[in-house]
């Protein structure tokens, strides 16, 4: 039996109009670069089994009348398992008295939080939540020091050779990756990022691939700067739309432990959550871009000049 308040308290479904999930939902994916740029797929509740090929049938050259060759690919199987995503967030219960203002919170916290959260997970800053939800930890690490060019070119090369129709598909990086690279050109002095109209949310090209700026890579002490790879050979699954739970009387463990009695203290909390899963073909097909974490210096301003006394203005 749920211990109340559940989903079924009578009175509190109410509170928030149903489009607020929809939109938190669409919200988080357009706010989510993983999401963005790998694979959606439905996936069940169970977990999901994606069968791989993993070779494709040799073809060979016969003489006339001579027996035509026989050649199989192979499979492999990769699980895929969804997981729980949540956070609660409490208000003062004035929200109440103005349901845009609650509906409005909602929007701006949650899609955020829930995005970066999934994000750092898939992309292998955080820990994973279980077996079956994979993440690109393990991915190749490739310096753009010193020359950010050349570990472009080595991103490409471990792509591309990983297998047979690998390619890089797009580059996330980090506004500090962004800044650093504004700054950098190939060897015959042209630009490696060339400013485009933005496409899917793309801010430009790095070597002819979208490229896209996400403060979810990394953070400002660390050395991992962008993440690239196939992402068409990477899925991420959803079981459900996020769903969104109001109590008014339940109590909340806060994060440092202590507990928050809505009732007491004339509070509300939204919970929001839902069930997703991410993996990929083969680890191979990424790579994760290195710096130091050094921002480039601005040119230093000149001064102006000085006028000759006489000068008009």
């Amino acid at each position: 039996m749920a211990i109340d308040i559940s989903r079924g308290t009578e009175g509190l479904s109410t509170l928030l109009p149903p489009a607020v999930s929809r939109e938190i939902w669409a919200d988080m994916q357009r706010e989510s670069i993983v999401q963005r740029l790998a694979r959606r797929v439905q996936m069940p509740g169970t977990g999901l089994s994606v069968p791989i090929v993993l070779s494709d049938p040799e073809p060979a050259w016969v003489d006339e009348t001579e027996e035509k060759p026989v050649s199989r690919s192979t499979f492999d199987v990769k699980s895929l398992k969804p997981y729980t995503l949540a956070v609660s967030q409490p208000f003062s219960k004035q929200f109440l008295r103005d349901l845009p203002g609650l509906y409005a919170a909602c929007r701006s916290r949650l899609p955020g939080a829930l995005a970066r959260k999934f994000d750092r997970t898939a992309l292998g800053f955080e820990p994973v939540p279980g077996t079956g939800f994979e993440s690109l930890a393990d991915a190749a690490e490739i310096s753009l020091e010193p020359d950010a060019y050349t570990g472009l070119l080595e991103a490409l090369v471990a792509v591309t050779g990983s297998a047979d129709g690998a390619d890089i598909t797009g580059w996330a990086v980090s506004p500090l990756g962004e800044i650093m690279l504004l700054g950098s050109r190939d060897n015959d002095g042209h630009p490696l990022f060339t400013m485009s109209p933005a496409a899917d949310g793309s801010i430009g090209q790095l070597v002819g691939r979208p490229a896209y700026k996400t403060g979810h890579v990394a953070g400002p002490d660390d050395d991992i700067v962008g993440v690239a790879g196939d992402w068409s050979s990477a899925i991420w699954g959803f079981v459900e739309g996020i769903s969104i739970d109001i109590s008014t009387e339940a109590t909340l463990t806060d994060v440092d432990g202590s507990t928050l009695n809505l009732f007491q203290r004339n509070m509300i909390a939204v919970r929001a959550e839902c069930e997703v899963g991410f993996g990929f073909r083969d680890t191979a097909r990424f790579v994760r871009l290195t710096h130091s974490g050094t921002i480039p210096a601005a040119p230093a301003k000149k001064a102006p000049a000085k006028k000759a006394a006489g000068e008009g203005p």
